[in-house]
């Protein structure tokens, strides 16, 4: 006969949560910094110094006295502070932030949980994730985040924010995992966003979402400024490959197959004889590219590309970046209600080293 199972109360069950909850603010927080940035600008010249003199270091210097180094006649600068957070993931001082924490920074500081400042610089971006790498130099052993496997990530599961809010350093919130691979929300090039609802707010940018295990599952990135509890952060297993590039080489190689997408809409799938809105359709076909030399045409259907069953138009943008430049994959399309398989080279996108626009977030936290 089994033996009853001991019943738990609901103060322990809630005991037991909580001491899960301070369990992974203790581990993570150390990996978690404070990111502070600086932009000079000089965006107009004060007017110049009247008269014939006016170019006579006499005169220069009598200005200064009254009107400062930025007086008549000299470019006024300006420095605009910025703030952010970011989440250490290499022990040699590799720092994981957003791009537009540091975009256009003319300086960085990193600022460890011990209250030490450090110097720091920029080792890559990628404007295309709004992620980006900052180097600073260790005095001594680091804490490290684990980045998990954000693909087993579930619905409903615990998430919990830690970063810098409004410069309030290492402050931890929670929230669950509100929805996965959230997609055309403005915010970059390639989205596949964690929906949480757990607080971000401006200075979140760049920090991490973990689970209850204390791995990263997401970069948090912004928040719908509209509304409250909308959050979207990007999932670890993104940010692992572009990391690892912008490490490696301080920008990351794409590939690329050559073709503008859309949407399936039900009208298209009935009128096209397909089943459901599954895949992707090819709206025009660039010249000399990859799929041009393959035989692609517009209006193809695209359903299959590796190997893997495409789910929309922004999964087939996934799946051809993150292929290797120079492999050879099998692409699977509907033609005129007929199926197709053919062999394509990827090639590298042709701006994978182009300088890239970053990004407009709706609300940079």
């Amino acid at each position: 006969m089994r033996a009853p199972t001991p019943s738990v109360s609901p103060l322990g069950a809630a005991d037991a949560l909580q001491a899960a909850f301070v369990t992974v603010a203790e581990r993570v927080r150390p990996a978690v910094v404070n990111i502070g940035t600086v932009q000079l600008s000089r965006p107009r010249r004060a007017p110049a110094i009247p008269g014939p003199g006016g170019d006579d270091p006499f005169f220069k210097d009598f200005f200064d006295q009254f009107f400062g180094r930025g007086g008549p006649g000299r470019r006024e600068e300006f420095r605009q502070p910025g703030l952010g957070s970011g989440v250490i993931v290499d022990k040699r001082g590799y720092v994981l932030t957003n791009f537009h924490v540091i975009r256009g920074a003319d300086s960085v500081t990193v600022k460890l949980t011990s209250g030490k400042e450090l110097q720091g610089r920029i080792v890559g971006t990628d404007a295309k994730t709004d992620l980006a790498i900052v180097k600073f130099q260790p005095e001594g052993e680091l804490r490290v985040a684990t980045l998990a496997d954000s693909d087993t990530l579930r619905v409903g599961e615990w998430a919990i924010a830690i970063g810098n809010p409004f410069g309030l350093d290492q402050t931890v919130t929670v929230g669950v995992v509100s929805a996965t691979g959230r997609a055309d929300v403005g915010i970059a090039t390639y989205e596949n966003f964690i929906q949480t609802d757990a607080s971000i707010n401006p200075g979140n940018s760049g920090g991490p979402l973990v689970n209850l295990k204390g791995d990263v599952i997401g970069i948090n990135t912004a928040i719908v400024a509209t509304g409250q509890g909308i959050g979207f952060a990007i999932p670890a297993n993104m940010a692992k490959r572009v990391t690892l590039q912008l490490i490696d080489r301080g920008k990351v190689m794409r590939g690329w197959i050559g073709v503008s997408l859309q949407p399936i809409t039900p009208d298209l799938a009935q009128s096209l004889g397909l089943s459901d809105t599954r895949g992707a359709i090819v709206a025009r076909v660039h010249p000399g590219s990859p799929a041009e030399g393959a035989g692609v045409q517009p209006n193809d259907v695209i359903v299959k590309f590796g190997g893997t069953a495409v789910d929309d138009y922004h999964h087939l943008q996934r799946l051809s970046s993150d292929a290797e430049p120079g492999t050879t994959v099998p692409l699977e399309f509907v033609r005129q209600k007929t199926r197709k398989t053919i062999q394509l080279k990827i090639a590298e996108s042709p701006d994978s080293s182009a300088p890239l626009t970053a990004p407009t977030p709706p609300t940079p936290r």
